[in-house]
């Protein structure tokens, strides 16, 4: 074989391993990652039931609603309803979640996924001189904030207040403070927000 056909076969071979490394990193590059994708939420309800202090039900439930079609805290015209509870009353709380695009139960999904999933209650309403105190009360072992009891001080120092609700996905609920419904700094916990909404707050 003369010197100019072995110059070509080495060519060729270059060429054919650089490809061949171009072609596995492309292929390698373009591997789709596992990723966690956030809850796509549209309907909040949030029902309130006066109780005794044995935790029975004594009042009539209502509901309070926060509702986006396009998906809460993606669209720009959200419907937040105003909470309005008594002073001195205990409340039990119940959360519903619902995503009318998919036509999807939120709320079964979460309690599926219990150990994966917290609520957090927020605002002026539980922070600082907070007039409102939660407790969780789901069934089961794992807190989550689907049910729990709502306590409204006797004489607030304030009528209004924000009722900030905040639903984590995925985070480590045994980081310290984690269980404290009102835990402000819930982002070092890890985990993403699947809701993060807040709610005008009166109380007669």
């Amino acid at each position: 074989m003369n010197t100019t056909m072995k110059m070509i076969n080495k060519g060729f071979l270059a060429m054919l391993l650089l490809s061949s490394v171009f072609l596995y990193s492309s292929c390698t590059s373009e591997d789709p990652e596992e990723e966690n994708e956030e809850e796509l939420i549209t309907d909040v309800t949030l029902k309130f039931t006066e109780v005794n202090p044995a935790g029975e039900a004594i009042g009539t439930p209502f509901n309070v609603k926060a509702i986006d079609n396009q998906g809460l805290g993606l669209g720009t015209t959200p419907t937040i309803e105003t909470i309005t509870l008594i002073k001195g009353k205990r409340y039990m709380l119940e959360i519903e979640l619902f995503n009318s695009i998919e036509n999807e139960d939120i709320t079964k999904e979460i309690k599926e996924e219990a150990d994966e999933h917290q609520f957090y209650f927020l605002g002026t309403a539980f922070v600082g001189s907070a007039p409102l105190t939660y407790t969780y009360a789901d069934e089961g072992s794992e807190l989550v904030g689907l049910k729990g009891f709502v306590a409204v001080a006797q004489n607030p120092g304030f009528n209004n207040a924000t009722f900030r609700l905040v639903l984590r996905h995925d985070l480590n609920k045994s980081f310290p403070g984690a269980n404290n419904p009102s835990f402000e700094n819930f982002i070092q916990a890890g985990g993403e927000t699947d809701l993060d909404i807040v709610f005008p707050l009166v109380l007669n």
